[in-house]
């Protein structure tokens, strides 16, 4: 009820808070305020009005609040991936991500069927394969290597494996894929024909190498996801030396094209270093 009160907290003349009211009365067509020699009052038809606008008012100023209250800078990124990747390798890592980037929150989406990224399902994705995804720009975070792999018991004594042909005798581990490329991959690299071999699809890589750990076949073996079974003994390899070496097997940082957000560009560069790190952990 004051205009020269109300133009201190605006920051604005008491004539500029005259001159809107006048204003806003022109424009409504009726008088909002009764002017006094030393105080104004509402009139009938603004305390109608002031009635009605209060709590719109009052919600504009709760959002507002709630919107200052909020941590600094914090940014959500969403993240596309399989679970496998999310839970063997991502995981025991993220502690380091949110220390270097306490502004970022990663939302991870673990999900065999690939999030649309050029869609804007998901701000980046994570995803295994040989690259070549349309419509998006994929980076290599790190190569793959595959070995074929399964408990020390199943291959133990005279069921030890000697040639690739021998892994005929043992039913073989695969999860569902959209693009199946590990097993025709070695077994057309080592001439083995899988045409009559016991082939045990499950759902998600996490369950195929459960199912190896309790000896139910031969996996095939992604070292960055399963290096901590192999240092303990768990998992074993066999063959040696047939191991699926093509290149182009990787994990990809999957973004869309154009420029990325600020969160986005950090955790990209986070992720190649951290990929980076354990590749030359992996040659120690």
């Amino acid at each position: 009820m004051s205009f020269s009160h109300a133009a201190q907290e605006l920051f604005v003349t008491q004539s500029a808070i005259s001159h809107h009211i006048q204003k806003l009365e022109a424009d409504l067509g009726v008088a909002l305020f009764e002017r006094r020699t030393r105080a104004i009052a509402l009139t009938p038809h603004g305390e109608a009005y002031y009635a009605k606008v209060r709590d719109a008012f009052e919600l504009l100023r709760l959002g507002t609040e709630q919107i200052r209250s909020r941590p600094a800078g914090k940014t959500t990124l969403t993240v596309g991936l399989l679970a496998s990747f999310a839970t063997r390798w991502l995981a025991p890592r993220l502690r380091a991500f949110s220390a270097t980037h306490p502004g970022i929150t990663l939302q991870l989406r673990p999900e065999i069927a690939l999030a649309n990224v050029a869609a804007g399902e998901v701000d980046v994705a994570i995803r295994y394969g040989r690259g070549g995804w349309p419509g998006v720009r994929a980076q290599r975070l790190m190569p793959e290597r595959l070995s074929l792999v399964c408990a020390p018991s199943l291959v133990t004594g005279k069921k030890r494996l000697r040639e690739p042909q021998d892994i005929l005798r043992f039913p073989l581990l695969t999860s569902y894929s959209n693009n199946s490329f590990e097993w025709d991959g070695w077994a057309k690299r080592f001439d083995v024909d899988l045409g009559q071999t016991q082939m045990v699809q499950l759902h998600d890589y996490n369950i195929v190498v459960e199912a190896a750990l309790a000896g139910q076949g031969i996996a095939m073996g992604r070292h960055h996801l399963i290096a901590r079974q192999l240092t303990s003994g768990e998992l074993v390899q066999v063959l040696p030396e047939a191991i699926l070496d093509d290149a182009r097997v990787g994990w990809w940082l999957v973004t869309p094209k154009g420029s990325l957000s600020g969160a986005a560009a950090a955790f990209r560069d986070w992720l190649g270093e951290a990929a980076r790190q354990d590749g030359l952990d992996e040659t120690h």
